[in-house]
């Protein structure tokens, strides 16, 4: 994909930005947040507390990124915040709860939900998305990103033994490429110029296909069809702050490149600067790149000039800096708000630096 074929550049977005900030997705949730979700959970509010308190939680987040000074903001999916939120398999009849095996010790991906498919996946209300970028995009004058799962990642909540609908994670997959493509037309339709998917799966199980890029492309197509930006974020895990693979971009990267996406977003803090070779071929191949430079899974607290340093490894390694953005490595949802805020502090402020220095 050349800088000609590309969809929805940079430069047209952010018109005069030189390394533009953004954030992978997620926000970290207000304390207050949570405890709406457990009094929903237990039934103490009505469907009015919870679309005010869904307000409030995506006006907190955006107000966090503003303040910080992020040029490409999320509603940071404050409306995926728990039992009763716009979840993407609470729109999809016909899959129910699967009990998890390990309830005792250390919570981990194990014991995330899990559900089993008593029928073919739809989702004739779609997946909820659509309506949050609407509601976000009344609330801040800055260019907005709107994020959902890949196929391959929403596939693997969905249980597939004991003769289900589905013989294996790549059919269940596979079945998800319709719904995200309406998902999508959606969204290009009610004007979304900026959507990513989330495919941290395909960095997690390198070994699972090779249709990786297929499903992708399938999927997305409806946004480049109508000129939006299209970004992929790849990242090995984040539950807890813990990855779920061997952290490296190597075994995937050719499938990667084959996706139809202007960007990639992928992590190097939290593994400190490594593969930074890997960082210069995705922009060498045409491809923009939203380098992590801010470790989420440490609450080590970065000062400018750390930020500063890792965003020069990567333009010393060759990265062109009109296709370079910087991020934090993943979302903040697993992160507590008192260190998110200045973690994006430092990101816009090192970034700053480094424009100083030029």
């Amino acid at each position: 994909m050349t800088t000609e074929t590309r969809h929805a550049s940079l430069s047209a977005i952010l018109r005069g930005v030189r390394i533009p900030t953004s954030v992978v997705g997620s926000h970290a949730h207000p304390g207050w947040l949570d405890v709406a979700v457990a009094a929903a959970d237990r039934g103490e509010v009505g469907e009015a507390d919870v679309r005010e308190t869904l307000d409030d939680a995506v006006d907190v987040a955006i107000r966090d990124m503003e303040d910080a000074g992020i040029d490409v903001v999320t509603d940071g999916e404050m409306r995926r915040a728990g039992f009763f939120t716009a979840e993407f398999y609470r729109h999809i009849p016909g899959l129910a709860a699967v009990a998890h095996e390990r309830r005792l010790g250390a919570p981990g991906h194990d014991q995330q939900h899990r559900f089993r498919a008593s029928e073919l996946l739809s989702a004739p209300r779609g997946l909820g998305v659509v309506e949050e970028y609407r509601l976000a995009r009344e609330r801040t004058t800055r260019p907005l990103k709107v994020t959902l799962p890949g196929p391959f990642t929403l596939a693997g909540r969905i249980d597939i033994e004991d003769g289900g609908v589905y013989p294996n994670r790549m059919a269940v997959a596979e079945a998800f490429v319709p719904l995200l493509r309406d998902e999508i037309a959606g969204l290009a339709d009610a004007g979304a110029r900026w959507i990513q998917i989330d495919e941290p799966s395909t960095a997690i199980r390198p070994e699972a296909s090779t249709s990786f890029a297929d499903l992708f492309n399938h999927s997305v197509a409806p946004a480049r069809d109508a000129g939006a930006r299209v970004g992929v974020h790849l990242c090995f895990g984040n539950y807890l702050g813990r990855p779920l693979a061997r952290r490296s971009y190597r075994p995937i990267l050719d499938q990667a490149l084959r996706f139809a996406a202007d960007e990639l977003v992928l992590e190097f803090a939290n593994r400190e600067m490594a593969e930074l070779d890997i960082a210069a071929d995705v922009t060498a191949a045409g491809r923009d790149l939203a380098a992590g430079v801010i470790d989420v899974k440490s609450y080590h607290l970065e000062t400018p000039d750390d930020v500063a340093a890792r965003i020069e490894r990567l333009l010393e390694a060759g990265v062109e800096e009109d296709r370079l953005l910087v991020v934090p490595d993943c979302g903040f949802s697993q992160t507590a708000r008192w260190a998110t805020k200045p973690k994006l502090r430092a990101l816009v402020a090192g970034r700053d630096l480094v424009i100083g220095r030029t």
